[in-house]
């Protein structure tokens, strides 16, 4: 039997202690806030401060860091990290591996393409395919390739 509450040692020596949460066996704070529809993959993390908005997915390997929200039927893909504070608009969607810096908007409806990353406090918006409205890059080793942002159909 898997345990419900879990317990994990950060690099500064404290404890911070996670539940599993119902739907996808995902490590949720306590101080985090999330709709028991949404999908909490079992190796996410959702930390406290965050809201994680109806029937929302957070894929393996995500982390939605403190006080980031995320919106109704919002999708992250596999190994996402929303920065701190960010702010995921409901129905967006965020392909795998892409980083949002803290503080950032992604707005409701738009699409992140895999392996983007977003700045500390970039804003996407309503974007024309393959133009953003926004400083986004990609990352780690093709910073110099073209962003790729569109809205969605």
């Amino acid at each position: 039997m898997e345990r419900i509450n879990e317990e994990v040692e950060t690099e500064t020596g404290t404890i911070e202690k996670y539940r599993r949460h119902a739907n996808g066996r995902g490590l949720v704070s306590g101080g985090a806030r999330v709709d028991p529809t949404a999908f909490i993959s079992g190796t996410a993390y959702v930390e406290s401060g965050a809201r994680v908005g109806a029937e929302a997915w957070i894929g393996p390997g995500s982390w939605i860091d403190h006080n980031a929200l995320v919106g109704a039927r919002a999708f992250i893909g596999q190994n996402v990290h929303v920065g701190v504070d960010a702010v995921i608009g409901g129905a967006a969607r965020l392909g795998s591996h892409s980083r949002i810096g803290d503080g950032a908007r992604v707005q409701s409806g738009a699409v992140v393409d895999r392996d983007i990353r977003i700045p500390a406090g970039g804003i996407v918006t309503a974007a024309v395919r393959g133009q953003a409205r926004t400083a986004a890059t990609r990352h780690p080793l093709e910073a110099d390739a073209p962003a790729r942002l569109r809205r969605a159909a």
